[in-house]
């Protein structure tokens, strides 16, 4: 089995900054790509960004490229999001997936565990 555990989240004003972290234990082994969604309410659940087992590859939305930056330190199976220049569009619950698979998914049936998720929000 493997648990993820995100923190980080928050209230932040537009403009602002939050930096989410993924912290995987259990069962991971070494070779496990990741990934970020969201979920606003009332919306569907969405990619946002993912990453290769060492970290050298990164795939974004386009809704955040530029803003967000994917990253992970697989000596503490940890893997962070730091977000910049938030907007209220950006408001939602964040999840942090594991995918045993290829990597750099965006469909999140491709992922194999997922975190509780941590809540974003963003005053205008």
């Amino acid at each position: 089995q493997v648990q993820l555990v995100e923190s980080g989240g928050g209230l932040v004003q537009a403009g602002g900054s939050l930096r989410l972290s993924c912290a995987a234990s259990g069962r991971t082994g070494s070779s496990y790509a990741m990934g970020w969604f969201r979920q606003a309410p009332g919306k569907d659940r969405e990619f946002v960004a993912a990453i290769n087992w060492n970290g050298r590859n990164t795939y974004y939305a386009d809704s955040v490229k530029g803003r967000f930056t994917i990253s992970r330190d697989n000596a503490k199976n940890t893997v962070w999001m730091q977000m910049n220049s938030l907007n209220p569009e950006d408001t939602a619950v964040y999840y942090c997936a594991l995918d045993f698979g290829f990597g750099l998914a965006r469909n999140s049936v491709e992922y194999d565990y997922w975190g509780q998720g941590t809540q974003v929000t963003v005053s205008s």
